[in-house]
């Protein structure tokens, strides 16, 4: 695969698909690096839990589609 580096999908995973609606899944960053920025890109949601406000990813495939690599990349350096 041209730029393996940059894609990697594992459908052997038990939690795969982790997101639904996302057919082409980018499982590189299944623990998404931008969890803890507060100007996150993605969808997230939040809830409070014991007096904290807790950031929810569950509806967002921002990391895993294959086109954000790049975006991720410029926000992590």
């Amino acid at each position: 695969m041209e730029q393996s580096s940059r894609y990697f999908e594992n459908r052997a995973c038990e939690y795969y698909p982790c997101h639904k609606g996302c057919e082409e899944m980018n499982c590189l960053f299944c623990y998404c690096p931008l969890y803890h920025r507060q100007d996150c890109p993605g969808n997230p949601s939040y809830k409070e839990k014991n007096g904290r406000r807790i950031k929810v990813c569950t509806d967002c495939t921002f990391p895993h589609r294959p086109e954000n690599y790049d975006k991720i990349r410029e926000l992590l350096l």
